[in-house]
């Protein structure tokens, strides 16, 4: 913001063609990229649906699903925590600057995507442990994966295939 005082600058720094006085800038207080996104209107989403693979995506659909008809913009992208450590970091980090309020990651087998994404943003994560053909009891493998996240990286979890139930729980978080 410039302000209506002047200031002269010091001898033998004056550019050629320039008046003799120049308009100070006010001290503008350095502020996160977040304070600054803050007040616009954009259409972003508020929910991020991420998942490991594209084999998930008939499942993950129903979160989308869900959240389309509540009137929730959202995204849905496909990044392995394991295949494309350095995508999900970025995703996750850049989560809250970008408008997004919950993420939710689905994950079969080892399911480690809601862990790395809860370890790279203070947003809350929800994970829908996925079934494959090599899942163990049903997709127990993934729930217990899901669910028992070391202190400090909180992940709430939901049904097996539970995408839907996801969505909804994200609704409520956000209060929509």
């Amino acid at each position: 913001m410039l302000s209506d005082e002047t200031v002269d600058p010091p001898e033998g720094d004056l550019p050629l063609g320039r008046a003799e006085t120049t308009p100070r800038r006010e001290a503008v207080a350095t502020s996160e990229p977040e304070q600054e996104f803050e007040g616009l209107d954009v259409d972003s989403p508020l929910v991020g649906i991420i998942m490991g693979s594209k084999s998930d995506m008939d499942t993950m659909q129903k979160a989308a699903a869900e959240l389309n008809d509540r009137g929730i913009r959202n995204e849905v992208r496909v990044m392995s925590a394991h295949r494309d450590p350095d995508v999900v970091a970025d995703y996750c980090k850049n989560a809250h600057m970008r408008g997004l309020k919950v993420i939710i990651a689905g994950a079969g087998l080892a399911a480690a995507l809601p862990g790395v994404a809860a370890a790279h943003t203070d947003l809350p994560v929800i994970g829908v442990p996925l079934t494959s053909s090599n899942s163990v009891a049903g997709g127990l493998d993934a729930m217990l994966a899901i669910a028992q996240m070391p202190p400090g990286v909180p992940v709430a979890c939901v049904a097996v295939n539970g995408a839907r139930n996801a969505a909804i729980l994200a609704a409520k978080i956000i209060n929509a």
